[in-house]
This record gives C-alpha cells, sequence and structure tokens, in this order.
C-alpha cells in the first residue's frame, strides 16, 4: 500500500505541476484561439487526474483532509466551466444537478470532519474555501431562473467561464502554494485566491469592453 501510496503522490504532482503550466498558457493566451483552447482543454484533461488522485489520497490513504475541500471547489469549477461553455445557455441538466449536489455533499463530509476533529487548520482558509465552493454551487443551482434570452444575450455565460476556470487554476495553485510553502501558511493558500479575483475582476472588464480578440489602442 506504501508503494500505491508514493505512486499515486507522484502523479498527483506530478499532473499538477503540467495543469499549472498549462494553466497560465491558457491565462495569457488570447482567449479564443487556438493556443488558448488546446491549453484549456489539456488542463481540464490534467486536472481530472488531479482530482482523482487527489481523493484517493483522501479517502483510501486517509492523508491531508484539508485538500478535500480544494480538489472538490477545483473539480466543481473546472466541470461547471467547461460544461457552460459548451451549452452556452442557463437550460437545466440534471448531470449538472447531480453534481452540484454531489459537491455539497461531499462538502457536508468535510464539514462533519473537522467539527470531529476540531479546527487544526487556519479558519481563513477553511472558510474561504468552503465559501467559494457553496457560493459557485448556489448561483449555477439559482441561474436557472435567469431569462433565457438574457443569459445567451448578454453572455452570462462567457463570464461564468471566466469565473470558473479562473477559480480552478487559483484552487490548484493554493494547493500546492500552501504544500511547497508550508511555513508560510495561511498566507501561501490564501493569497493566490486574492490573486485570482484581481485576474477575474480584470478579464471581465476587459471583456466586457473589448470582447475576446480586440486589443485596447
Amino acid at each position: 500500500m506504501e508503494i500505491l501510496h508514493k505512486f499515486n503522490i507522484i502523479l498527483h504532482v506530478i499532473t499538477g505541476s503540467i495543469a499549472l503550466i498549462l494553466g497560465i498558457i491558457a491565462l495569457t493566451s488570447t482567449k479564443g484561439a487556438k493556443v488558448h483552447n488546446q491549453s484549456g482543454s489539456y488542463f481540464l484533461k490534467l486536472i481530472a487526474v488531479v482530482i482523482v488522485t487527489g481523493l484517493i489520497g483522501v479517502f483510501v490513504f486517509k492523508r491531508n483532509a484539508f485538500l478535500l475541500v480544494i480538489t472538490v471547489l477545483s473539480g466543481y469549477v473546472s466541470f461547471s466551466g467547461y460544461r457552460v461553455l459548451i451549452l452556452k445557455s442557463n437550460t437545466p441538466k440534471w448531470i449538472d444537478i447531480t453534481i452540484a449536489i454531489l459537491s455539497v455533499l461531499v462538502l457536508g463530509y468535510f464539514l462533519y470532519y473537522f467539527k470531529s476533529i476540531g479546527m487544526i487548520w487556519s479558519p481563513i482558509v477553511i472558510y474561504s474555501g468552503v465559501g467559494a465552493l457553496l457560493l459557485v454551487v448556489t448561483y449555477d443551482l439559482l441561474k436557472y431562473g435567469i431569462p433565457r434570452e438574457a443569459y445567451k444575450k448578454h453572455r452570462i455565460w462567457l463570464y461564468e467561464h471566466i469565473y470558473k476556470m479562473t477559480s480552478a487554476f487559483s484552487a490548484l495553485l493554493s494547493a500546492f502554494s500552501g504544500t511547497v510553502l508550508e511555513r508560510y501558511q495561511p498566507h501561501s493558500q490564501y493569497i493566490p485566491s486574492v490573486i485570482a479575483i484581481l485576474i477575474i475582476v480584470g478579464f471581465m472588464i476587459y471583456v466586457k469592453k473589448y470582447g475576446l480578440r480586440k486589443l485596447p489602442k
């Protein structure tokens, strides 16, 4: 089992590191262009491996349960960010609703676990991760109330995609920096999230003003 655990860790670290590089490429390349689309596609594939290996580490090998909330957060926003790009609508789909509910159930397990063992990590890290996931899931369930024509007309799906995929990258970066720079916790865990929020706001303003490809004069 120890050999399998080490293999799982190595696979988790390697795919996570490559996903971070691809995420940077996707963030810095022209949105909608070939480089952006390909790097984003590979990012999603690799983050799927990161999520699976992370869940194996928590549930099979019983290691670092804090990573569960980061894993679920990055997994959910990646899935939802991809789905909204494919659908470009807020028409309810059973798979989207099911994944949202499952994510909340896993979050419930996480909170129960922490209540049973006591608060061993900084509250700012725990509450921000839990709050971010609840915020996205709540929005995804409530957005079905937005008139469909308004949703398409104002391209709300595009702003969703920006927020969710940048959040996925941020969650991955937080897990990486929190692990590598452990002595600087909780700062090494929440600073990437703060930076991601600034990037999200900047991208949304830019897209609103210039669109996807047009450069400001």
